[in-house]
């Protein structure tokens, strides 16, 4: 599999080269366009009970778009909110994703909803992450730009903008400072990482636009 991948850090979209027999999995309503030798269906990724808690914890879809043909072909898929993807190549290994950010993947790769601890529940980013594992490739997606950085020692992250982690970083989740100034602050929750490792972040929210969208609605 051959793949480009264009518009980012505002619009960004995948270009795929399948090759004869190999298969892609999309999030459902994430394909762009495609050659129309493609056979497209759709497949649960993952055992029953794996997929039906990624849906309901882990804010994914129970199915994934299924593309593939015997004689390869082309397709672009991209995420519903404007944003930047990233690839990640999996290698025998695993990496967190947020909620919501999973876009695509080969076969190969597993994702599943993990607990993210009881510590997540007032995070505002919810209890539950997801967790790819395995080898193959893996798109996920952001609100705004990607940010990549690689972490030795401690750094603290708003949770908003947190996107995907790799699990040999340790988080905790608390607020800025005391209760008073978490409360009064505007910044709400962080969560403070620890250990060596890669973490993705974003460059905006969902959460910070609708927040200043809304008064010039119903202005």
């Amino acid at each position: 599999m051959r793949f480009d991948i264009k518009g980012n850090p505002s619009y960004g979209e995948v270009d795929v080269d399948l090759g004869p027999n190999e298969t892609l999995l999309i999030e459902p309503g994430a394909m762009s366009r495609m050659s129309s030798n493609l056979n497209s269906s759709f497949q649960r990724q993952g055992g029953f009970f794996s997929a039906m808690l990624r849906k309901m914890f882990g804010g994914e879809s129970f199915f994934l778009g299924k593309y593939e043909h015997p004689d390869g072909g082309k397709l672009t898929f991209a995420p519903a909110s404007p944003g930047s993807v990233q690839h990640y190549k999996l290698s025998n290994n695993n990496i967190n994703i947020m909620a919501g950010a999973f876009l695509a993947c080969t076969p190969e790769v597993n994702v599943k909803a993990k607990f993210g601890g009881f510590k997540a529940l007032f995070s505002g980013e919810g209890a539950f992450l997801l967790e790819a594992s395995g080898n193959g490739d893996l798109f996920f997606n952001s609100f705004g730009g990607i940010v990549e950085k690689e972490i030795n020692g401690e750094f603290i992250v708003d949770t908003g903008h947190v996107v995907a982690f790799e699990p040999s970083l340790n988080y905790r989740i608390s607020g800025m400072g005391n209760w008073k100034s978490t409360m009064l602050s505007g910044e709400g929750l962080v969560m403070t990482f620890s250990g060596a490792g890669k973490i993705y972040l974003q460059t905006r929210t969902l959460d910070g636009i609708a927040s200043w969208l809304t008064p010039r609605l119903l202005g």
